[in-house]
């Protein structure tokens, strides 16, 4: 290796193997293919807003995440705030549902679907 060459060992994304699970479930029940796409909005009470539903189709510039029996992907758009990001599908007294560390993030909402970098 070279002086100038740089090794990243951190994903551009990941998916948890609980958010792959639970991905490939709600894809089953609704007869769909496993594949959650997250993207940015402007919004939300932080800044930004989290959004994901599944995908109909993967676009060519997409970035992918691959999981335990399904993938995540992002715009590139998106990409830029959620960088290094990891998505995770939790259960709590509040709910079920997926949620994002996401390292760029300044300040969050309570309830974790709204960010600011």
């Amino acid at each position: 290796m070279t002086e100038t060459e740089v090794i990243s060992m951190t994903p551009v994304i990941s998916m948890t193997a609980n958010a792959a699970r639970r991905v490939a479930e709600i894809a089953t029940k609704l007869g769909k293919d496993p594949v959650l796409r997250l993207s940015v909005d402007g919004g939300g009470c932080s800044g930004f807003q989290y959004r994901f539903g599944l995908a109909d189709s993967i676009e060519t510039d997409d970035i992918q995440a691959q999981g335990e029996g399904a993938s995540l992907v992002v715009d590139p758009i998106s990409l830029d705030l959620v960088r290094g990001s990891a998505v995770d599908f939790v259960e709590s007294l509040g709910g079920k549902s997926f949620k994002v560390t996401n390292p760029q993030a300044q300040a969050g909402c309570g309830c974790g679907s709204s960010f600011s970098v």
